[in-house]
């Protein structure tokens, strides 16, 4: 009691000027965090034990705790490579991270009820991110309605590995940032009234490498049943085949030996032992796994399932921005995934006037995501952005509000400023929604990218 009312008392001590201490019982005890404007946010809370020592590998376990639980900071992200001379890593992120990492954060309407839900899947080439990015502020998706959820999940090497070992304890799961997040939204469904949430109508979505993951989700068995619809933005890897599990476990026995243990003959304990910033911060270790066919958590590569129509039936939003390179996929995985529920593609084409001369070619890799989020004070360049720029980022931020809030059974979004959004079908010609100033209708074949043949823009290396 001493130690819950202790808890409490920091909490309190730690709220934001300006901003009132707010509390929640959810199934795994008491949070508190604050609220102001009309929002409630809970930060690092635990989602799971931490996957350290024998849960290192391992299957998320359920968590608990007594008292009341301060949720008003930020926990650090999943061990990743520190930028150089400080700066931020190619995830936005600068500063300490830590193996002890599974955390979420909530942004939820003060008066919600039966809120629709969305979690967030960050970007970052799998190795590097975390939930807890200014860009991925939840205030505008609260303000609007919805209950936005981030979290960190597991990276590199940690988050997908496969060594002999582990497959014969009964634990080659192998994709073990998907096993998180899978854990993060049986958590929401969980505690989903406690923020005002509905645990049916969650919406799963991420870029990137998150974009991979839900990807992933979509075609995963053991996902079924978690969460209603999904939206992928922005990944290459949609085509790529998936590593069978043996070529994972022969590359797990060599990160075994790079790290001098005996290679396939190396012991689970002997791979938990070893320190975790040697497996992730060398070169030739760190980097894991994206997609490993498990036989439990997948049973098929993306394109594979999407293919063969065994990919999970929600309705979808995809698309990429227009200086990718990554349109070939999306526009295979948009025809396919017709046969089915609804499914929206979009093509992003805005960039800010005065930024057109560095973005000659249209929009970068991520350059939707302050958009999306209605963040861009939060921008590096977000004293520049313009009354124009937010008046777009409104908009867009709109149409992924209209989605989370749309009906299993809707053929249309309707978005901001009246712009009405159909699913893509055969009738309308494939339409998709283009965002540029004003977002407008076109068609699927009529998409290119990037434009005019000129080079695509950087990608991550987040495809596997």
């Amino acid at each position: 009691m001493r130690r819950g009312l202790a808890a409490a008392v920091a909490a309190l001590a730690a709220v934001a000027a300006g901003a009132e201490p707010v509390q929640v019982s959810t199934r795994a005890g008491v949070l508190v965090g604050e609220s102001r404007d009309g929002v409630r946010v809970f930060k690092g809370v635990p989602y799971a034990q931490p996957p350290v020592g024998p849960l290192r590998w391992a299957a998320p376990r359920p968590v608990a705790w007594k008292g009341a639980r301060p949720a008003v900071a930020f926990a650090l992200p999943c061990l990743q490579p520190d930028g150089v001379d400080g700066r931020r890593n190619g995830g936005g992120h600068s500063g300490p991270s830590s193996e002890d990492c599974l955390y979420l954060n909530v942004w939820a309407p003060a008066a919600a009820k039966k809120a629709p839900i969305m979690l967030w899947l960050y970007g970052g080439g799998g190795t590097m991110g975390g939930g807890h990015l200014p860009a991925y502020n939840g205030d505008a998706f609260a303000r609007d309605g919805v209950v936005l959820v981030t979290i960190n999940y597991r990276l590199g090497a940690l988050g997908g590995f496969a060594h002999p070992a582990l497959t014969r304890a009964g634990e080659g799961f192998g994709n073990y940032h998907l096993l998180d997040a899978m854990a993060a939204l049986r958590w929401i469904k969980a505690n989903a009234a406690a923020f005002g949430g509905d645990p049916g109508n969650i919406t799963v979505f991420g870029e990137s490498a998150g974009a991979t993951m839900v990807a992933n989700l979509v075609t995963s068995p053991m996902a079924k049943g978690l969460f209603a619809k999904a939206i992928i933005q922005s990944t290459g890897s949609l085509p790529t085949p998936a590593t069978p599990l043996k070529a994972a476990e022969a590359r797990g026995a060599e990160v075994a030996t790079l790290l001098g243990l005996p290679g396939a003959e190396a012991s689970a304990g002997d791979l938990r032992a070893l320190p975790a910033d040697r497996i992730i911060l060398d070169r030739r270790t760190g980097f894991g796994h994206r997609t490993i066919l498990d036989g439990r958590v997948k049973t098929q590569s993306i394109m594979e399932a999407f293919s063969a129509g065994t990919a999970l039936d929600v309705p979808l939003m995809i698309g990429t921005n227009s200086d990718e390179g990554r349109l070939s996929g999306t526009q295979r995985v948009a025809a396919y995934a017709m046969g089915g529920a609804p499914v929206w593609q979009y093509f992003f084409d805005y960039v800010p006037e005065w930024r057109r001369t560095e973005q000659p070619n249209g929009v970068p890799h991520a350059g939707e995501i302050p958009y999306v989020f209605d963040t861009l004070s939060a921008d590096r360049a977000g004293a520049r952005m313009t009354p124009r720029d937010h008046a777009v980022a409104a908009r867009v931020h709109g149409c992924w509000v209209a989605f989370a809030k749309a009906a299993a059974s809707a053929r249309s979004l309707a978005c901001a400023d009246g712009f009405e959004w159909p699913a893509r079908s055969d009738a309308n010609g494939g339409a998709v929604a283009i965002f540029e100033d004003r977002p407008r209708l076109g068609v699927a074949s009529a998409l290119r990218s990037p434009p005019n043949g000129a080079k695509p823009g950087p990608t991550s290396r987040d495809e596997e």
